[in-house]
Order: C-alpha cells, then sequence, then structure tokens
C-alpha cells in the first residue's frame, strides 16, 4: 500500500519504472516475484528541505507532480501487458483475470490540495486514488505526527474534515499515516466510509510516534480499515534508534495488530525507496522471506492470504468499488 519508488525515478532521472536495480521496487520484479498491485506514492518534499531530492536544479510542486505523473505513465503505456492503472478496487481482479498486475496512484502529503475542493477533484481525476492526509508538516488538512504531546493532540482543519467527507463522496482512500492522534480521531468520528494507515505499525512494540496505539488499531478494525506493514527500523524495533528490520520483527508487528484488532485490519506496506537500514526484506524480491517468517510464526495460508492482499482489496472495493 506504500512505496516511494516515483520519487526515486526523479532522483535517478528515470523515464518509467520497470528496471530499476538501484531501487526496491520496479516493475520487472514485481513480476517475477508474483505482484498482484503496488501503490505508486507522489510524495511531497518539505519545502523547507535544501535539494530534498538530490537533483542540482530546484523544482516547484506542480513540475515535480508533471514529472511522477509523467514517469507513471510512461510505465504504463509501454509496459501495459504486465502493468495497468487501477482506478478502483475491482479492477485489481479484472486485471489479474487478463494476467496483469495493477498499479494504484497516491499522494503522500495532501499539500498539493491547497486548501480547494476543486484541486482534490482535479488530482482525482488524474488518478489519485489514495492521499495520505500529511506528511511530517502542517498543511492545508491538519497537523502532522508530533513530539510535543500538545501537538499530538491537533487534529484536523476545517477545510480538512469537508475535504474527508468529499473524499468518501469521490471514492478516495483516507490514509493516516504521518497524522497527529487528534487526526486520526477525527477521521475516525467523520468519514462513513472506511480508512487506512498505508504505512504504519504498532506502537505498543515500537514507541515510534508514527506508529498506532491499541486503540487506534481497535478503531481503524472496527470501521473496517487495514494498516499496511511498514518495513522500516524505527517502526519495527523497540529500540526506535536502531537500523536493522527483519522478517521476524515485521512478523511480531503482525502478530500484535491481528492480537489487537483481528486478522482483518492487518495489510502491507512496506514504505519501500523511503526507508534505509540493515533490511532483511530490502525489496520486492525478497517479500517471500516475511511470507515464510509468518509460517514459522503459525500463520495459516488463508491468514497470510488476507494480509498479503484479500485485506487491501477488500477496503479498496468498500472505498472505490
Amino acid at each position: 500500500m506504500h512505496c516511494d519508488t516515483l520519487m526515486v525515478s526523479y532522483q535517478q532521472n528515470r523515464q518509467d519504472l520497470y528496471e530499476m536495480p538501484n531501487a526496491m521496487v520496479d516493475i520487472k520484479r514485481m513480476r517475477e516475484a508474483g505482484a498482484l498491485a503496488q501503490f505508486f506514492a507522489i510524495f511531497m518534499p518539505s519545502p523547507e528541505a535544501e535539494n530534498p531530492l538530490d537533483r542540482s536544479r530546484p523544482i516547484d510542486d506542480d513540475a515535480y507532480i508533471a514529472y511522477c505523473l509523467g514517469v507513471f505513465r510512461n510505465t504504463m503505456g509501454r509496459h501495459g501487458d504486465c502493468i495497468r492503472q487501477a482506478l478502483s478496487g475491482s479492477a485489481i481482479l479484472k486485471n489479474g483475470e487478463e494476467g496483469t498486475m495493477s498499479a494504484f496512484l497516491t499522494f503522500e502529503d495532501g499539500r498539493p490540495i491547497d486548501g480547494k475542493l476543486e484541486n482534490l477533484e482535479h488530482y482525482y481525476h488524474e488518478g489519485i486514488r489514495l492521499i495520505s492526509l500529511t506528511w511530517n508538516g502542517e498543511n492545508c488538512f491538519g497537523f502532522p505526527n508530533a513530539s510535543d504531546p500538545e501537538a499530538m493532540q491537533k487534529g484536523l482543519k476545517p477545510f480538512g474534515k469537508d475535504a474527508v467527507r468529499r473524499m468518501n463522496e469521490l471514492g478516495m482512500v483516507i490514509d493516516v499515516s504521518h497524522l497527529s492522534d487528534g487526526g486520526f480521531r477525527d477521521v475516525a468520528a467523520i468519514s462513513a466510509k472506511p480508512f487506512v494507515a498505508s504505512h504504519s505499525n504498532c506502537r505498543a512494540l515500537s514507541p515510534h510516534r508514527r506508529n498506532l496505539s491499541d486503540d487506534m488499531i481497535r478503531t481503524l478494525a472496527n470501521q473496517g480499515g487495514v494498516a499496511g506493514l511498514n518495513f522500516a527500523p524505527e517502526f519495527v524495533n523497540r529500540d526506535i534508534t536502531s537500523k536493522t528490520s527483519t522478517a521476524a520483527l515485521i512478523s511480531a508487528q503482525a502478530r500484535h495488530m491481528i492480537a489487537v484488532g483481528g486478522i482483518d485490519c492487518v495489510a502491507l506496506g512496506s514504505d519501500f525507496d523511503g526507508i534505509q537500514g540493515d533490511l532483511e526484506v530490502s525489496g520486492v524480491e525478497k517479500m517471500y522471506l516475511l511470507f515464510d517468517q509468518f509460517r514459522r510464526d503459525g500463520l495459516s495460508q488463508g491468514e497470510i492470504d488476507k494480509i498479503a492482499w484479500k485485506n487491501a482489496l477488500r477496503v479498496l472495493k468498500d472505498i472505490m468499488g
């Protein structure tokens, strides 16, 4: 449910995503690994960061978004025999029946919406089907996760609340990864459809503020949503300064999430190409290591299938059809 490979395509000046040996995800390896679908995020780097995308020339938001859209569309156009853009949950099954994988477009940070519902509708028509409402900075939707407990309670702004309702109407997935705890509660109170945490883990096992508390996991599950397991070291370890991520640590996160919210609330949200460290599951071609670990930890094949694709597909169909 989340990767930052479009950002890497910009950094590497790539024109499509088919073969990227210096990335964690590409279309060729997805096909070889037996992938069904992938969410490709247009990650919006912080405007305060100096040269955040490691390219020599500065680029504004509109030009950067256009570049990422161009790479995505080039990929779909050139490699339609193995991957197609999906605009609904049911499209995943249709594409699979026709022998192709599916690709979804997302925003990580709703900053480009700029407080205007017409922009939300514009990007819906451009093919965006999920928005992580915030990244790590305040924007038109509301407030992000924060180390200050008081700031963590700040929620959605009035526009953010209107936007959540409009996203429900449009059939866009509301993603609370990176959002403040107050924002999470506001989404839960307002959204008439399930919502997701596309790449977040369990705060009880790894006390990073980006992870979900047990109460949040229960709320997400009760409203029919899912959380995508994040493979980053700081989100799987009790010591959030650790640089190591293993299949066993990711599996422990999954099993805690199951114990708290039930098997139906767990999905995959690797954060490939947005994470660093000593990673055992270091790319799409290594996903089998996680499924092997799930089996060693006692999960049935039916439970693994739910985590691998069935839970996410159910939520997408509930939201988009």
